[in-house]
């Protein structure tokens, strides 16, 4: 089931953020040594499609966070004039896969050594590119296919060599306006290809053989092979009836010399296996360190595109291109595929990475692997997902509804109260045997949760049921909503934040519903940022409002079923309350470390990179500044007309802030604050989030600001997210943040230990 993924613009945080524990070294083992029962159906698969003649054979391998669990070669490298088994160790065109395996990870070192910036336009470092309208076009754009330009170089057209393809590339125009539609086009890469060349001083496969390949112990990997390792490489295909044998097949890749950013590479199912081990650490594999952690989630990301289309950068995640792939592991994955019949696909979820290397255009052009591609990628997925954890609704299934039977239900929930198969919690309960729901209930940000404001009452369109905003005329339930109903279910994604609303809704929901005597059940899901445990200053008493209803910490570091537990217990509401408690969570633990798709719970937390800077940024957001909201990449920015970047970033990453640094930024926000003005501030790469303190983050903004801007920055609104007016008025004096940080701490332990009697999980 492909997951629709609401919204996503810039993780996986799905998109996407990826473990950095070191990974296992892909070893070469023997044909059917290492098979687990699990995966069985692979080989039923593969050799259906040889026996279809869609492809002559295949090397499969699975890999995990402890390395290759799985590894297999089927059919034949050659058919004619004799069969000659597939093996291992079979070299294969690459196709596409060098996008991402050369010429996309040569980008972002580049980038990260700050020899050249992706929001930087083409011309900065080949300024002919610019000639016939191509001048704005960014390196970003060529990433994700959003430059305008065409799909490839003219094939009629009588040209030859390197020199000659790149003349032809600056004589290209856009056929639309750089930025307004995704275009897969091989002439990104080819450009992408030659600034590394020109940036680094180096042909893209000298730098690639040195700064990747090398390192990572590749040693069957590269563009033009070795005419002596022609026993291991799969023929290609065949044009005019001429055997390629260990040439490019790609033609425009072959006329240029069989080096190009877009084709070119010749590796092994074993090599690619080292490149997906150092992808899935966060950069690094042994002692060999390829990119940060930062850098690949930035490259790994989802930016949703024109069309829904969503790419990371230089990787896809959810195309026309993905075969399946991306529907089978769900959308926290992302690779790539080629057209020679490999690919290569990466759940960061569960760290899992699937290889398929195949050669379908020999020996008669005719070859697919469409099906091929889906069906194992759908058997690998469902093992890899297979110990997920299983949230309140998928226990509560499970259970057949027992806690509800022959009650009259109102449920509080959004977009993201489904289960496991991605289906509505409306919608299970609404069929549920000797289960009514007859009322629904939505918190701040609608029943889709994609509005902000007020949001009026209204009714889905799928079940005809009311649904009562608790965010608009009304913030708690009225008699006259609850009328009838036995039972109250919830099912919301909290953002472990003291002042995101959900909690008071739900709490403000326990209260009403204790004067009436309705049960209140919560489905319980994780805390996105559980692992970050229990941080920043507690609420001081007095101060409780819609955005604080306890006197907790900032980060509180609880599920949503253990703090309401808590406030039902602490604050004697006195609600017949319920908690149908998750299975396998595991309470230190990021939100991608579950096994669950992200949703957005609201509109402008977009991934777990998003949720985790969100306790500090959103500190700020109260005041005079723009924390990104109308923009792609909403809390990991923070800038004002009126503040200077480059003096803002400088003294920032002088602070040492553990886990963070600061970038340069300008832009302008379509939406919120400062809309449609010019801001210019800094962009914050999440570089370690196991080190990363986010309320202290708040602190170091804030405190930064008033430093730098004191006549402009206005401090006083930060008191009401603060919570603390000791801590803002250390802030106010110019008090070290450190310093302020460090007497939370007793509070903290105290909380700890009231915290401790309401724990589910262990």
């Amino acid at each position: 089931m492909k997951w629709h993924r609401c919204g996503i613009v810039g993780v996986l945080g799905v998109v996407c953020v990826l473990a950095s524990a070191p990974v296992a070294r892909a070893q070469p083992v023997a044909p059917g040594t290492l098979i687990p029962k699990r995966f069985a159906a692979i080989s039923d698969i593969v050799q259906r499609e040889i026996a279809l003649h869609h492809i002559p054979g295949a090397v499969i391998v699975v890999g995990g966070p402890n390395g290759v669990i799985y590894r297999e070669a089927f059919g034949d490298r050659v058919v004619a004039p004799e069969h000659e088994r597939l093996t291992p160790d079979t070299i294969f065109d690459l196709a596409s896969l060098t996008k991402v395996v050369a010429t996309t990870t040569a980008i972002m070192q580049l980038a990260e050594a700050k020899k050249l910036s992706l929001d930087d336009p083409v011309v900065k470092y080949w300024p002919d590119f610019g000639a016939n309208g191509k001048s704005a076009i960014t390196i970003s754009q060529l990433l994700t296919h959003m430059s305008g330009l065409r799909p490839d170089l003219d094939a009629k057209a009588n040209w030859q060599g390197n020199d000659a393809a790149l003349a032809r590339v600056v004589g290209e125009r856009p056929v639309v306006p750089p930025g307004t539609r995704f275009a897969y086009s091989d002439i990104n890469f080819i450009v992408l290809g030659e600034l590394v060349r020109r940036v680094s001083g180096k042909p893209l496969e000298t730098y690639a053989t040195e700064k990747i390949f090398r390192p990572l112990e590749m040693t069957d990997t590269g563009f033009r092979p070795d005419s002596r390792a022609q026993s291991r490489i799969a023929p290609t295909d065949s044009p005019e009836g001429r055997l390629r044998w260990g040439s490019v097949q790609d033609p425009t890749a072959y006329r240029m010399g069989g080096v190009a950013g877009h084709a070119g590479l010749f590796s092994t199912a074993d090599d690619l296996a080292r490149f997906a081990e150092m992808i899935v650490a966060g950069g690094a594999r042994g002692g060999a360190r390829i990119l940060l952690p930062a850098t690949v989630k930035t490259m790994t990301e989802p930016r949703l595109l024109p069309g829904g289309i969503e790419r990371g950068l230089g990787w896809d995640i959810a195309s026309d291109y993905d075969s399946g792939m991306a529907a089978a592991f769900g959308p926290a994955s992302f690779g790539h595929t080629g057209y020679t019949g490999t690919s290569l696909w990466i759940d960061a979820q569960t760290r899992t990475y699937l290889i398929i290397l195949t050669s379908r255009l020999y020996p008669n052009d005719r070859g697919d692997v469409s099906k091929l591609r889906r069906e194992v990628a759908e058997a690998v997925a469902h093992d890899s997902h297979a110990q997920s954890v299983l949230t309140g609704i998928d226990v509560l299934e499970e259970e057949q509804f027992a806690p509800l039977k022959g009650l009259r239900v109102g449920l509080l929930t959004n977009q993201t109260g489904r289960d496991r198969e991605g289906r509505r919690t409306v919608d299970i309960l609404a069929h549920a045997p000797d289960v009514r729901l007859v009322s629904l209930f939505s918190p701040e940000h609608g029943f889709d949760g994609d509005q902000n404001g007020k949001v009026a009452t209204g009714m889905d369109a799928i079940t005809g049921l009311p649904v009562y905003s608790l965010y608009g005329a009304n913030r708690r339930p009225t008699p006259d909503m609850m009328t009838g109903l036995d039972a109250i279910v919830v099912d919301l994604q909290d953002a472990g934040v003291r002042f995101y609303t959900y909690a008071t809704t739900v709490a403000y929901t326990m209260e009403e519903a204790a004067k009436l005597n309705i049960k209140v059940l919560i489905l319980d899901r994780p805390n996105p940022i559980g692992k970050a445990g229990a941080k920043g200053p507690i609420l001081e008493p007095g101060r409780e409002s819609f955005t604080g209803y306890f006197p907790i910490p900032l980060q509180h570091g609880m599920t949503l079923g253990e703090l309401e537990t808590l406030f039902n217990g602490e604050r004697h509401i006195g609600a017949d309350l319920a908690v149908v408690a998750m299975r396998g969570y595991r309470p230190l633990s990021w939100y991608d470390e579950t096994g669950l798709a992200w949703i957005n719970p609201s509109p402008n937390l977009r991934s777990v990179k998003e949720a985790v800077l969100y306790p500090g940024v959103a500190l700020v957001e109260g005041t005079n500044v723009s924390v990104g909201r109308g923009t792609a990449t909403p809390f990991e920015l923070v800038g004002a007309p009126w503040i200077e970047a480059s003096a803002l970033a400088a003294y920032l990453n002088g602070r040492g802030i553990a886990g963070v640094r600061f970038e340069e930024a300008v832009f302008t926000p379509d939406s919120d604050a400062y809309s449609g003005r010019l801001c210019a501030g800094v962009r914050i790469e999440l570089l370690n989030r196991d080190e990363f303190d986010s309320p202290r983050l708040g602190l170091e903004l804030a405190a930064a600001l008033h430093r730098l801007y004191p006549s402009q920055f206005k401090l006083a609104r930060v008191l009401g997210a603060l919570g603390s007016a000791p801590a803002f008025s250390a802030l106010e004096q110019g008090d070290d943040p450190s310093r302020i940080a460090a007497v939370w701490e007793t509070q903290l332990r105290a909380f700890e230990e009231l915290r401790a009697k309401y724990r589910l999980y262990r």
